[in-house]
C-alpha cells in the first residue's frame, strides 16, 4: 500500500479539560492579572501612557487657539503683523515641547510595557515547565510532546505580545477618545459627537473581527502544533527515515501539514484586512462630516476656525490608533486563544500527587509488597494488564518476573514508584501503602532501570550522576564499574567528560543500558527494579556484569523483569506471568520441574544456546 502524506488533523489537546470556549473573556482578564502582579511596573508602563496621551491631546488645543489668536491679531490690521507672528512662534516653541514630551513619555511607556512582558512571560515559562514536571504519564501518554512545546513556545509568546503592544495600545486609546472626546464636547457637543460618530461602528466591526480571529488563532495554533509534531517525529526517527529512503514522502507530510496552516493564517490575514478597510473607510467618512458640518457651523458663527481645526487635528491624531485597532484586536484575540492553551495544561489536576496528610518514608528499609493488585491503562479500563498479583520481595532477595511480551510485566515496574496508582489492592513500602507516602520519598526509595533508556545530550559523567548530582567522582566511578561502562569511558579521548550525543546516539545500545544500570545504582534506593535492563548487553558482558551487581545489591530488595532466563535464573524466587496473572512461582528448578510455560521457555534458549550459569553462580544476590 502506498502511502500518502496526510495534512495532519488540526487538533489540541486530547483531553477535555472543562475549558469552555466562551470563557474567552475570562482568559484575557486572567492574561492581564499576570501582568498586574507587576504593579510597579505596570503603573509607570500605564502612568508614561496617560502622560504621553495628555501631551498628544495638548497638540490639536494648541493649534486650534494658535488659529484663533493669529486671525484675531490680524483683524486689528496690518499694522500689528509682527504682533501674530510672536504669537505663532510662542505657540510653535509650545507645540514643540510638547511634543518632545509626548515622545519621552510614550518612550518610557513602550519600554516598561516590553519589559512587562518579558517578565510575565518568564513567569508562565517557569510555571508551564514546572508544571509538566508534575504531570503524570497517564497526560503523556495522551498527549504529544509537539504539542507541548508548541504551547509553551508559540502559545506563549501569543500572550506575551498581548501584554507587550496589545494591552498598552488598548489603554492608550482608551485614554485618547475619552479625555479628548470630554475636551470636545466642552467646547461643542455637536462636533464631539461627529468628531467621534465613526467609533461605534469601529467598535463593532472590530468585535466582530475579534471573534474571527481568535478562531482562526485557535485553528492555527492547533495546526503548527500539526507542524512540529511531524518536524520531531522527523528528528527523533532520522535513523528510520534513512534506512527506508523515505525523505521525500517525509517531505510530502511536511508540506501538506505546512500548506494547512498557510491557508489558515491567510484566512486570519484577509479578516484583518477586511476590518481594518471598512474602519479606515468609516473614520474617513467622519472626517468629511467634520469638515461639512464645521464649515456649516462656522458660517453661522456656532464655532470659530480654530475651533474646527482642533477637532480636525484630534482626528488627525486618532488616524494611528485606528489603524492600530486590527493590530490590537489580532493581538487580543490571540490572547485569547493562546491563553487558553496554555491555561488548560497549567489548570490541569494529576492524577497522580502527593495525597492530602501524605507523609515522607524515612529510612526506607525495603520490604515490597503487592496485595492482591489489578491495574488497567487510563482510557483502558475495560482490558486490565494486571489481574490479582501478589508477592513479597525484602531486602537481601532477589524476585525475578518472566512471560510474554503483554503480560504485564513493564506495568509491575511502572507501579512500584507510582508512575500510575493501581484500580484494585494496594502496593506497600515497609508496610506503607505507598499512595500515603510522597512522591519524592518514594521515588528516593526505589530505583528503576527500563530497558528503553534515555540519555540526555550530556556527558557520560553527568548522565551518570544525574540521579545523585551531589555524589564524588569515587562513588560515581565505582557505580561506572559496577556497571562494566568504566573501561570504555577511560579509554575515551575524554574520557568521562565524552559527550553521548542525542539521546546517546554516541553510544551502543549495550553502552547504553549499561550507563543507565549505573545511573540506577547512584540513587543509593532500598528497591532496584531492572526492567529488561541487560537486553542489549552481550552475553560475555552481562556474565559479568551478574558478578560485579551481585555485591552492590546484596542489602536491596531486587526485582528483575526478562526475557533472558540466563538473566534471572537463580532469583530467590521466579513469577511467570501469563495475562496479567501469576501462573507459575517457584525457583528455577522447581518450574523446570513442573513442566510448564518456564520449563518450555527454558529448553527452547538452551536449545539456541543460552549458557545456564553454573552452579551456585548468582545474577543478583
Amino acid at each position: 500500500m502506498a502511502l500518502e502524506p496526510q495534512p495532519g488533523r488540526v487538533e489540541g489537546l486530547a483531553l477535555d479539560l472543562g475549558i469552555d470556549p466562551r470563557t474567552a473573556w475570562r482568559t484575557l482578564a486572567r492574561v492581564v492579572g499576570l501582568a498586574l502582579r507587576h504593579r510597579a511596573r505596570f503603573a509607570v508602563a500605564t502612568g508614561a501612557g496617560l502622560l504621553a496621551t495628555l501631551f498628544n491631546l495638548a497638540i490639536p488645543r494648541l493649534l486650534g487657539h494658535a488659529v484663533d489668536q493669529a486671525q484675531a491679531l490680524l483683524k486689528r490690521g496690518a499694522a500689528e503683523p509682527q504682533a501674530a507672528l510672536r504669537a505663532l512662534g510662542v505657540t510653535a516653541l509650545v507645540l514643540l515641547a510638547a511634543s518632545a514630551a509626548r515622545g519621552v513619555a510614550q518612550m518610557v511607556s513602550s519600554f516598561h510595557g516590553e519589559t512587562l512582558g518579558q517578565q510575565v512571560a518568564r513567569d508562565l515559562r517557569l510555571a508551564y515547565f514546572d508544571k509538566l514536571q508534575q504531570l503524570g504519564f497517564d497526560f503523556h501518554d495522551r498527549i504529544h510532546s509537539g504539542e507541548l512545546i508548541t504551547r509553551g513556545m508559540l502559545d506563549l509568546e501569543g500572550v506575551r505580545g498581548f501584554i507587550e503592544m496589545g494591552m498598552q495600545r488598548i489603554i492608550a486609546m482608551l485614554l485618547l477618545v475619552v479625555i479628548g472626546g470630554a475636551a470636545l464636547a466642552t467646547q461643542d457637543p455637536v462636533m464631539a459627537l461627529v468628531t467621534l460618530s465613526f467609533i461605534p461602528f469601529a467598535v463593532w466591526r472590530a468585535g466582530r473581527m475579534g471573534l474571527l480571529l481568535r478562531l482562526a488563532w485557535t485553528r492555527l495554533q492547533r495546526q503548527m502544533a500539526v507542524v512540529t509534531r511531524v518536524m520531531e517525529e522527523n528528528l527523533q526517527g532520522v535513523r528510520v527515515v534513512r534506512a527506508f529512503g523515505s525523505e521525500p514522502y517525509e517531505m510530502g507530510k511536511f508540506d501538506a501539514a505546512a500548506k494547512v496552516a498557510l491557508a489558515l493564517s491567510n484566512a486570519r490575514l484577509r479578516y484583518r484586512a477586511n476590518s481594518l478597510a471598512t474602519i479606515s473607510s468609516s473614520y474617513y467618512l467622519a472626517m468629511a462630516l467634520a469638515l461639512a458640518v464645521g464649515a456649516y457651523r462656522i458660517s453661522h458663527g456656532a464655532i470659530s476656525i480654530g475651533q474646527l481645526t482642533e477637532c480636525l487635528a484630534f482626528m488627525t491624531i486618532l488616524q494611528m490608533p485606528v489603524r492600530q485597532i486590527s493590530m490590537v484586536m489580532n493581538s487580543g484575540a490571540r490572547a485569547m486563544s493562546s491563553g487558553r492553551r496554555v491555561f488548560e495544561v497549567l489548570d490541569f489536576e494529576p492524577a497522580i500527587r502527593d495525597a492530602s496528610g501524605a507523609t515522607a518514608l524515612e529510612r526506607p528499609v525495603g520490604v515490597l509488597r503487592f496485595d492482591h493488585v489489578s491495574f488497567a491503562y487510563p482510557g483502558a479500563k475495560d482490558a486490565p494488564v494486571l489481574r490479582d498479583v501478589s508477592f513479597t520481595v525484602e531486602p537481601g532477595r532477589t524476585l525475578a518476573i518472566v512471560g510474554p511480551s503483554g503480560s504485564g510485566k513493564s506495568s509491575i515496574a511502572q507501579l512500584i514508584p507510582r508512575f500510575y496508582d493501581v484500580d484494585a489492592g494496594r502496593i506497600t513500602l515497609d508496610g506503607r501503602d505507598i499512595r500515603t507516602l510522597t512522591l519524592a520519598s518514594l521515588r528516593q526509595a526505589v530505583s528503576v532501570v527500563a530497558q528503553d533508556v534515555f540519555l540526555f545530550d550530556d556527558s557520560i559523567e553527568r548522565n551518570i550522576a544525574y540521579a545523585a548530582p551531589d555524589a564524588g567522582r569515587r562513588e560515581l566511578k565505582e557505580a561506572a564499574r559496577i556497571a562494566h561502562i568504566h573501561d570504555h569511558a577511560e579509554s575515551l579521548e575524554a574520557g568521562y567528560e565524552t559527550s553521548v550525543g542525542e539521546r546517546g546516539a554516541g553510544l551502543s545500545g549495550g553502552q547504553r543500558q549499561r550507563v543507565s544500570i549505573a545511573r540506577g545504582l547512584m540513587t543509593r534506593a532500598r528497591v532496584l527494579v531492572f526492567d529488561d535492563a541487560t537486553s542489549a548487553v552481550d552475553a560475555a558482558t552481562e556474565h559479568g556484569l551478574r558478578h560485579a551487581l551481585a555485591d552492590a545489591t546484596s542489602a536491596h530488595a531486587t526485582l528483575i523483569i526478562s526475557h533472558r532466563l540466563s538473566s534471572l535464573m537463580h532469583a530467590d524466587e521466579i513469577l511467570v506471568l501469563q495475562d496479567g496473572r501469576i501462573t507459575e512461582r517457584g525457583d528455577h528448578a522447581s518450574l523446570v520441574a513442573a513442566g510448564g510455560y518456564y520449563a518450555a521457555l527454558y529448553a527452547m534458549q538452551t536449545e539456541a544456546g543460552e549458557r545456564a550459569p553454573a552452579n551456585g553462580e548468582r545474577l543478583f544476590a
